[in-house]
């Protein structure tokens, strides 16, 4: 017998601001008060390995298969969702995860999805609780002396001309006391950075200013962000140090390898594409970024082209990884000395259409199984003109969103 699952309009009920701060979420991919959550797990499982995205899909369209879809509301985002998070490296746990009751909004609409034979969805058997406790920090693999050092080391091999530019990531431990509340997380992140995706599946949870790709129909969408100024706090001063950062050589040398890596990876599943001729300055709370909005329209192709097929073209891209690929990824694992996890893999949300929004889990850390730890994550593209203290400056910006959010007591 199929399960039902039905989707109907919540007409102008803020129902995502009251679900995010009254009830305990599962799942999350919010952007500026828009966006989707989850409560409750329907079905999850875990893939690995170099078809991961492939079996990802297989295993989508399997749950798809036994469900009985009553949608009244349509549209991209809408009827039953899968959540996802993928490692960065194939041979790390990819995690899925189909929430039990979904809710969407979508500027002035918002619509609520739930699964099983009831009548109306059980959203108070969600209802949260706050825990609070007492937060400390330590070093990961690396401390930031070991650090630098690995960033030498980078530098070094970049101007012997072993490769061109390499990310390097860190990790950093915090203990608290008590359970950590995910909720908390997901409403400081919200509230502090509403221009980035605040995400939350399988306890990773962080909020990522980089989107890897949007499919909505035919048309794709990619956000690459590589070259980062710390902000001073001061509006002028911080004008000043935009200009620099748009004008910075050694920036411009390490966005323009993101860039050609995310265009030429899209070429071939689009009739066109449009890319920039020079990057923007994204602003955030805290740093600045080099942006570029890279855009496309899907071929007209035999076998349809999902998001699950671009994912796998795309990642990783030289933003998180480097270039060449192979010998950056070889590079990262001689230098950081941990394992990424699902740190800088592609996480969101994918549709029953194949559409969806998978965006690359920076600004991110993720959950102890007794959810009283948490091991936050940054990184820097290294390349020939990085200088290593100024690395170790941006890596410690790019922690301060998540180690803000888990030193908030309420």
């Amino acid at each position: 017998m199929p399960t039902n699952i039905t989707t109907e309009l919540l007409g102008e009920h803020p129902a995502l601001e009251l679900a995010a701060t009254e009830l305990e979420l599962t799942t999350s991919w919010i952007r500026g008060g828009d966006g989707l959550i989850g409560f409750g797990e329907w079905k999850s499982t875990s893939v690995k390995g170099k078809n991961r995205f492939a079996d990802a899909r297989k295993w989508w369209h399997e749950q798809l298969a036994t469900l009985k879809i009553e949608n009244s509301v349509h549209g991209s985002g809408t009827g039953p969702i899968l959540f996802s998070s993928f490692s960065f490296d194939s041979a790390e746990e990819s995690k899925l995860v189909i929430p039990e009751i979904i809710i969407g909004k979508r500027g002035d609409k918002s619509w609520i999805t739930w699964i099983g034979d009831k009548s109306s969805p059980p959203i108070s058997d969600f209802k949260g609780s706050k825990s609070i406790g007492k937060i400390s920090f330590e070093s990961g693999a690396l401390n930031d002396v070991a650090w630098k050092e690995s960033v030498a080391k980078a530098v070094s091999k970049i101007k012997n001309g072993d490769l061109e530019k390499v990310v390097l990531a860190r990790d950093l431990i915090a203990r608290n006391t008590e359970v950590i509340s995910k909720r908390n997380l997901i409403n400081y992140l919200s509230a502090n950075y509403p221009s980035t995706w605040v995400f939350m599946v399988a306890d990773l949870i962080g909020a990522t200013p980089e989107l890897l790709v949007r499919l909505n129909k035919s048309l794709v969408t990619s956000r690459i962000l590589a070259g980062t100024i710390r902000k001073s706090g001061d509006e002028a001063k911080d004008l000043g140090l935009a200009a620099s950062l748009a004008k910075s050589s050694k920036d411009l040398e390490e966005h323009e390898y993101a860039v050609r890596s995310v265009a030429e990876a899209l070429a071939p599943y689009c009739s066109s594409t449009n890319v920039p001729e020079s990057p923007f300055v994204l602003h955030l709370a805290n740093v600045m970024h080099l942006a570029t909005d890279v855009t496309g329209v899907v071929n007209d192709a035999t076998t349809p082209i999902d998001i699950f097929t671009l994912i796998a073209s795309l990642h990783p891209s030289a933003a998180v990884c480097g270039t060449p690929t192979e010998t950056a990824s070889a590079v990262i694992n001689e230098l950081e000395e941990m394992n990424r996890g699902r740190y800088a893999g592609p996480v969101g949300w994918v549709d029953a259409r194949g559409d969806g929004e998978i965006g690359i889990a920076l600004r991110t850390g993720e959950l102890s199984d007794d959810q009283k730890s948490m091991r936050i994550f940054s990184g820097c593209g290294i390349v020939a003109g990085s200088n290593p203290e100024d690395e170790l400056a941006e890596s410690q910006a790019k922690l301060s969103p998540m180690r803000t959010a888990l030193e908030m007591r309420e």
